[in-house]
């Protein structure tokens, strides 16, 4: 195996196993004696290390990840008795170091594998416990908590303020989509209602690779970055891009949205999949696979077709 993960970006920090292994040794020498491999990962933020059999060392690959470890430190502990699946267990900050610029963390590792559809024996029954999840999370107080910016596009902000970013990936997208009919479906979601209750606590990147399953059942939900409180429209991208028509319907009947919320929702799972393909085009097959898959199935139920 490589001694480092595959390069998605080209601003990527660069990270290897010696690399780990000097962070552990000058900062936590409790754990410098485990052994350390490459964790291989579809994920585009950071890169993971096994560290023994029950621990994972997680760095950012990228700048704009910096601090998501600080929040998963500060706000899972709280979050984590209250919901019905298991989330990450961070145990300790690590500080830039060894040439390496940003703050790191060690984690408990959580057992299982990605919930695709062939690791689960009852898809809907999945949804069903996604959905319990969804409606834990929104419950807990978000007092103190961090709040998506109203203006800036990222998730929990209102559907509009990606209006400009959503209709400049659509026109970037490769020529065998169907632009035309993908922009009437941006607009048609950008005429649903806004959210205009107390924001509530959004996950922010539901989707398979952020999804684990053990036993042929949903287990655990990971990668708490994008956590923050606002509108929980964009925890609902995952029914597009994860479910198929029958268990989405077993979703929405269990997660018991409005339907203003369903429809900004579909309007999420488009903007966010227009983003990836071509972002990610030549260098994560299968975000790729997966964001189109999102766009297929938000066109099955779009209003204007």
């Amino acid at each position: 195996m490589t001694n480092r993960p595959v390069r998605l970006h080209a601003d990527e920090l660069e990270t290897d196993t010696d690399l780990v292994r000097c962070l552990l040794a000058a900062q936590f020498p409790q754990w410098a004696d485990l052994p350390v491999r490459v964790f291989a990962s579809a994920g585009s933020e950071h890169a993971i290390y096994r560290l023994g059999d029950d621990l994972a060392v997680r760095l950012p690959r990228i700048p704009e990840a910096a601090g998501q470890v600080e929040k998963e430190l500060a706000w899972l502990p709280r979050l984590a008795p209250r919901l019905p699946l298991k989330v990450p267990v961070p145990l300790a900050l690590g500080q830039p170091g060894e040439g390496y610029p940003l703050t790191w963390g060690v984690y408990r590792w959580l057992p299982g594998e990605p919930a695709f559809r062939e690791h689960l024996t009852d898809f809907p029954q999945a949804a069903r416990d996604l959905a319990a999840f969804l409606r834990a999370l929104q419950g807990v107080d978000t007092a103190g908590g961090p709040v998506a910016d109203p203006t800036g596009g990222e998730r929990g902000a209102p559907l509009l303020s990606r209006d400009a970013f959503t209709r400049e990936n659509i026109a970037a997208l490769p020529d065998d989509l169907d632009r035309v009919t993908l922009t009437a479906a941006w607009e048609a979601a950008l005429q649903a209602p806004v959210w205009d209750k107390a924001p509530v606590w959004i996950h922010g990147d539901l989707k398979s690779d952020n999804l684990l399953a053990e036993n042929g059942r949903l287990s655990a939900v990971i990668d708490f970055g994008a956590l923050r409180a606002g509108d929980p429209a964009c925890e609902l991208a995952v029914a597009w891009n994860w479910l198929d028509a029958e268990s989405r319907g077993v979703f929405r009947e269990a997660v018991a949205c409005d339907g203003a919320t369903w429809d900004r929702g579909r309007g999420w799972a488009l903007s966010i999949a227009a983003a990836e393909i071509p972002y990610y085009l030549h260098t994560n097959p299968a975000m790729v696979a997966r964001s189109r898959y999102a766009l297929s199935q938000v066109l099955l139920e779009s209003p204007v077709l």
